[in-house]
């Protein structure tokens, strides 16, 4: 034992080629054990980094293809369902009034107040606003009556041959003023304010319409750019 201590001892390490074959063998083990202990700190663990990174990427990747496939999977239906959704909107557009029919709903409406009674002291329409894919028309108004009148009078205004849409914007109704004339022992009210009434666009007006919108977005986007 003490011999191989001495041999070790007196190694040459700026000659060892001469060493002799044990201490040699020793020395390369060493060596080789060194260079895999550097080969791991240096390579092999980055790249097991890497490589746990890679695959949580991986498994968040594959969460997010299932979720779009599924997404994909519905497109189809949706599509369909949207699509029967515009057509029953357009058949219901389609019952509202048309451009050449409004005057005469307008008439329709006034005649409708007074055949159930009601004083027209202000009837007024206004201008037609245009929107995306119908056309509201404003009316100004002052109906004078019973609450029964009013009742008859809603009454009429269903059963006329087209579907009238009638919305009701700033109303106010109060019993009617004493000084006015009428007598309001029989319950008398007046309704003011301004009613909205509707029409389908036709075709050329749709048109029109989609351009002006085509025109805005592009001067949108063009501000935006700037």
């Amino acid at each position: 034992m003490s011999r191989n201590k001495s041999s070790f001892s007196n190694l040459d390490l700026n000659n060892i080629g001469n060493w002799p074959k044990a201490p040699k063998l020793a020395f390369c083990v060493l060596l080789a054990l060194l260079m895999i202990g550097l080969s791991y700190l240096l390579v092999i663990r980055g790249k097991a980094e890497e490589l746990t990174s890679l695959e949580a990427k991986e498994a968040t990747l594959r969460q997010t293809f299932e979720k779009e496939q599924r997404r994909a999977a519905n497109l189809e239906p949706l599509k369909q369902q949207l699509a029967q959704m515009e057509q029953v909107l357009q058949q219901m557009l389609r019952q509202l009034p048309s451009k050449t029919e409004m005057p005469d709903l307008i008439i329709d409406v006034s005649q409708t107040a007074l055949s159930s009674g009601l004083n027209n002291e202000l009837f007024k329409p206004g201008d037609e606003q245009l929107k995306e894919f119908y056309a509201e028309k404003p009316i100004a108004l002052r109906l004078v009556g019973s609450y029964h009148q009013f009742g008859a009078f809603v009454s009429g205004v269903a059963s006329l041959p087209r579907v009238v849409i009638l919305t009701m914007h700033d109303i106010n109704l109060k019993p009617k003023d004493l000084k006015s004339g009428i007598s309001a022992r029989g319950g008398a009210l007046e309704l003011s304010g301004t009613v909205k009434t509707y029409r389908y666009l036709d075709d050329s007006e749709l048109e029109e319409q989609e351009q002006k919108a085509a025109a805005e977005e592009a001067a949108r986007k063009k501000g935006a750019r700037r």
